[in-house]
């Protein structure tokens, strides 16, 4: 008799997206967590009266998040406290110049028109063309398995507009950038969710243009910090019984005839199950858990030829001033040519980018409880290669924190190394040894269009009977929303084979 109907690697926001939906389905349902608390890249730590968060910053595009608590028989607003972020964002251009946009999208059509009256009109243009993208994906593409080309095909059907929007699966975000905008600082400060992509313009995928317009439609900041989803989910999950387990980390998966029987932990105890959801990537799931030796010769091929995402290192800086800073999100920005010099001549070669482009996150713009009173904090996310070429980032880390602050201070943001009370650097080892992410590979799989839908790892495997995927690695890939999609995607398939 088995231990449990299901066990879940993982307590990152798809496994305790997949868990708890499970538990309320009636299933006996166990989620194990290596680390000291749930939510992986969707967390929030605590240092010195200082709040951290972990990876994530903020919500948007929240259909899915909102679908998996009605499963759950409540609502997001309910369980999560949501505090909009209005403006949506600053930029600060490398001349220190600065813009800020508010949510809505006729406002920001002024501020752009004072640049490029053209670019202006343009902007309007955009939110039209993406808003009726948006729509489309959300009707089918989010929360609908693509485990092979029937999958995609039943996709298509439910959203059938999708085929109007094909020239954005065979452009690059660069194409439509510059297809819409001419101003080059107006290209910089639109493109700059291509960030999250974790890939340069040249390489993004053309679709990845709806972020840029998704924001205006909302953003948000759960007070307490990006932890307060994966402990709602777990909260909902444990009303039915879904029982979570920190501090437990799975060392193997147990296979017996290509089928999934339970998990081996580092204790050396052994739990049994039928099903299992792993919310690990997809590369560490299959060569470090299974093993090769239970894995057809094409799935290995085929496991080992996947791509793992970027990374970035992230300073957290607790601060006994008000940083001049006008919105939770500040985009410190280049030319998007720079970005691809950068990508393609410098961190392939493990080189760090020589002038500072990147994102500085503001959580007491819209949370003061996030630090002691009259303090602030910050979390700076900025560009590096997981393998470095002149510098150990272990050895070098402090060091690194205490430039980049220097460097931030003297052009972009005055004041900031002076003030600075406690720091944490999170190098991409960091994330690795902690996150158990590979490489610090912080969207799992690359997520360009080789790697997207069908060519990214099956939420339910093609190798190992039993066994089925959430988070980043799988459909449809790295994001708070998207992993809560996989979530719900892995809980409906289990649900129909199991």
């Amino acid at each position: 008799m088995p231990d449990y109907d299901v066990i879940v690697i993982g307590a990152g926001c798809g496994g305790i997206t997949a868990g708890a939906l499970l538990a309320g389905q009636g299933r006996k349902v166990l989620v194990l967590e290596q680390a000291d608390r749930v939510g992986g890249c969707c967390s929030t730590y605590e240092r010195e009266g200082y709040r951290f968060d972990v990876g994530a910053t903020i919500l948007e595009l929240i259909a899915p998040i909102e679908t998996a608590f009605q499963m759950l028989g409540t609502t997001f607003r309910d369980e999560v406290d949501l505090e909009p972020c209005d403006p949506v964002y600053n930029v600060i251009f490398e001349d220190g110049s600065r813009l800020t946009y508010p949510s809505s999208i006729e406002a920001k059509a002024e501020i752009i028109s004072r640049i490029s009256p053209e670019d202006g009109k343009s902007w309007m243009e955009y939110a039209r063309y993406f808003h009726g993208f948006l729509d489309t994906v959300m009707s089918g593409f989010y929360v609908s398995p693509a485990n092979n080309m029937t999958d995609m095909t039943r996709m298509l059907l439910k959203a059938p507009r999708l085929l109007a929007y094909s020239p954005l699966f065979v452009q690059n975000f660069e194409d439509v950038i510059r297809k819409f905008f001419k101003n080059e600082k107006v290209q910089q400060s639109i493109y700059y969710p291509g960030f999250f992509c974790g890939l340069p313009p040249a390489l993004a995928p053309g679709m990845f243009g709806f972020l840029s317009y998704s924001e205006h439609e909302g953003v948000w900041y759960p007070r307490g910090g990006m932890i307060k989803i994966a402990e709602a989910l777990q909260r909902c999950g444990e009303r039915f019984g879904l029982e979570v387990r920190t501090g437990q980390r799975v060392e193997k998966v147990m296979v017996r005839g290509r089928r999934a029987e339970g998990v081996a932990l580092a204790d050396g105890t052994e739990v049994t199950a039928p099903v299992i959801i792993s919310n690990i990537n997809a590369k560490t799931l299959y060569l470090e858990k299974i093993g090769e030796e239970h894995l057809p010769w094409l799935a290995r091929v085929g496991v080992k030829s996947y791509r793992l995402s970027a990374t970035a290192p992230m300073i957290n800086v607790g601060l006994d001033y008000r940083p001049p800073l006008d919105a939770h999100h500040t985009v410190l920005t280049t030319p998007m040519e720079k970005l691809n010099d950068y990508w393609f001549g410098k961190m392939e070669k493990g080189l760090l980018p020589e002038s500072q482009f990147g994102l500085a996150c503001f959580p007491t713009f819209s949370d003061p409880s996030m630090a002691p009173k009259g303090h602030h904090v910050l979390n700076i996310i900025l560009a590096g290669p997981y393998h470095l070429d002149q510098m150990d980032w272990d050895r070098d880390r402090q060091a690194y924190g205490e430039r980049q602050l220097e460097m931030l201070s003297e052009s972009l943001i005055p004041g900031l190394a002076d003030h600075v009370q406690v720091m944490d650097v999170a190098t991409p080892r960091e994330y690795e040894r902690r996150l158990l992410m590979p490489e610090g590979a912080f969207l799992g799989l690359d997520m360009d269009l080789t790697a997207s839908t069908v060519f990214r790892p099956a939420a339910r495997s093609r190798s190992i009977k039993g066994l089925y995927l959430a988070g980043g690695s799988t459909h449809p890939g790295g994001g708070v929303p998207t992993v809560i999609s996989s979530g719900i995607i892995a809980a409906n398939l289990v649900d129909r084979y199991e």
